[in-house]
């Protein structure tokens, strides 16, 4: 990965390390909405001005697109900002399968061998 890529990668991880931005992404995975409407979840316990900065983080990590009609500004998850962190954590994944599948074959293997402590080799009490 270039320099660039790494960097934006880091803004990409940044935001989705927060809780609030996650659920942001997850509520505009069902459909535009405004700064207000993504705020509703949040009211009791974040000002919109936080909540501004929340999607600030957001549209500068990539992951999300700020439009203007007039005076809506619709949000808009932006599907591209994942690919880059969906291909990095695809390398890792692959790596987890193949220990993971190095590990069920040695148990496999180990579990066919007979325990040496057992002194009764399957014979009945």
């Amino acid at each position: 990965m270039s320099l660039v890529t790494e960097d934006q990668l880091s803004h990409t991880f940044a935001a989705l390390a927060d809780p609030t931005r996650r659920t942001m992404l997850a509520q505009l995975s069902k459909g535009e909405a405004n700064v207000s409407e993504l705020a509703r979840p949040f009211r009791k316990s974040m000002s919109l001005q936080a909540i501004t900065k929340h999607v600030q983080v957001l549209e500068r990590a990539g992951l999300i697109t700020k439009s203007r009609d007039a005076q809506w500004r619709p949000c808009k998850l932006r599907g591209a900002g994942l690919r880059d962190a969906a291909r990095w954590v695809e390398q890792y994944r692959m790596f987890w399968e193949e220990s993971f599948d190095r590990l069920d074959a040695y148990l496999k293997e180990t579990s066919g061998k007979k325990n040496p402590k057992d002194k009764t080799d399957g014979l009945k009490k």
